[in-house]
């Protein structure tokens, strides 16, 4: 048998065999293409009359995976030309969500740098009028720490051992009850939990609006994100860790606490900081609970307090250029708060996970 470098002739009849080589298209040619959907959907908008990018740049991509599938299609093959299409969606899909959000980041960034300074940040309102330009958020951004601070001390044990219980105790009604209940107040609105908080908290016990109250209210809102994100997290804890530790006569509690809690530390932080980003941009509760204020109220357990999302809510709603400027500001430290929650999470989670040896 002979063997040449494009087919295979068997010997004894000479008769040769298809190609193992397939047709492929140059690595150049979905940017090349890519190109030419641009310039086309350009076209296209001027002679349709389209004023908006935005139209231009989805005639570009539907003609760019069209386009893709009909080129691969003709050269590579049907099979070959459905895997493209489907790269070709997966990649507009992730495009359509990351650019408004980089719109929405720019757009913050550009506004929101205009009164960011060390003074913006280290003075309050105090007799300002919102009209006039100056002041700070120095008070918002205390009463944000407090206030997301005491929420995360009432909701993170409590959604860590509600998780423990589902994952390693949990049978018959009452886990299937506090299932349920998990998942309907993980639908809950927020200004439902501020309304219950509300109702008892101030109304029946006669207390007045303070941070805590609030901190009260983002709690009900964090717990069953941390409940579910931690019972994930606990059931990607292979059993044969389990087994192995209740194999040498540990008990079940300290198996849960030396092995399993350990193994999923990573997962059960990164879990809790997307919760407390959640919470961190909540208004409703604090608008019903806190009130806001001008001035520094250190104290979360009396008087009325301010936040960073209900600071840009407030300073929006007067209308001025100068609370304008504020609340992009503010809105700009919130959106850097929120981002230094995620980056410390992700540095615990790695700096957590279990070490794996050769």
């Amino acid at each position: 048998m002979s063997i040449t470098t494009d087919r295979v002739a068997v010997s004894n009849g000479g008769t040769p065999l298809p190609s193992l080589k397939h047709p492929r298209l140059p690595r150049w040619a979905p940017a090349g293409l890519a190109l030419v959907a641009a310039g086309a959907g350009c076209g296209i908008g001027l002679a349709a009359g389209l004023d908006s990018a935005i139209q231009w740049g989805l005639i570009a991509a539907l003609l760019f995976v069209f386009g893709t599938f009909a080129l691969a299609a003709g050269v590579e093959g049907t099979r070959q030309a459905k895997d493209r299409l489907a790269t070709s969606l997966v990649w507009g899909a992730f495009l359509l969500a990351v650019v408004p959000l980089a719109s929405l980041l720019w757009e913050t960034v550009a506004r929101g740098i205009k009164v960011l300074d060390g003074y913006f940040l280290s003075h309050s309102m105090g007799t300002l009028p919102d009209a006039m330009p100056g002041g700070g958020i120095y008070h918002a951004i205390i009463g944000t720490l407090e206030q997301v601070g005491l929420a995360t001390l009432i909701a993170a044990p409590i959604g860590l051992l509600t998780a423990i219980y589902l994952v390693e105790y949990g049978r018959g009604r009452l886990a299937r009850a506090v299932t349920f209940f998990v998942d309907v107040m993980t639908g809950i609105p927020s200004i439902v939990a501020g309304l219950f908080i509300l109702s008892v908290w101030i109304l029946i016990l006669g207390f007045g609006p303070s941070g805590f109250a609030g901190a009260m209210a983002l709690a009900i809102l964090m717990m069953p994100v941390v409940v579910r994100s931690t019972e994930e997290m606990l059931k990607l804890v292979p059993n044969e860790l389990r087994e192995a530790s209740l194999a040498l006569g540990v008990p079940k509690w300290r198996t849960i606490l030396k092995v399993v809690l350990p193994t999923s530390i990573g997962g059960i932080t990164t879990g809790v900081m997307l919760a407390i980003a959640r919470i961190a941009g909540e208004t409703a509760p604090v608008l019903l609970l806190v009130w806001g204020a001008k001035t520094i109220n250190n104290n979360p357990f009396e008087d009325a307090q301010q936040s960073l999302p209900l600071y840009v809510f407030q300073q929006w709603q007067q209308g001025s250029e100068a609370s304008y400027d504020r609340a992009w500001a503010a809105a700009l430290v919130l959106i850097a708060f929120v981002m230094i929650l995620n980056l410390v999470a992700r540095g615990i989670a790695r700096w957590k996970a279990p070490k794996t040896g050769r």
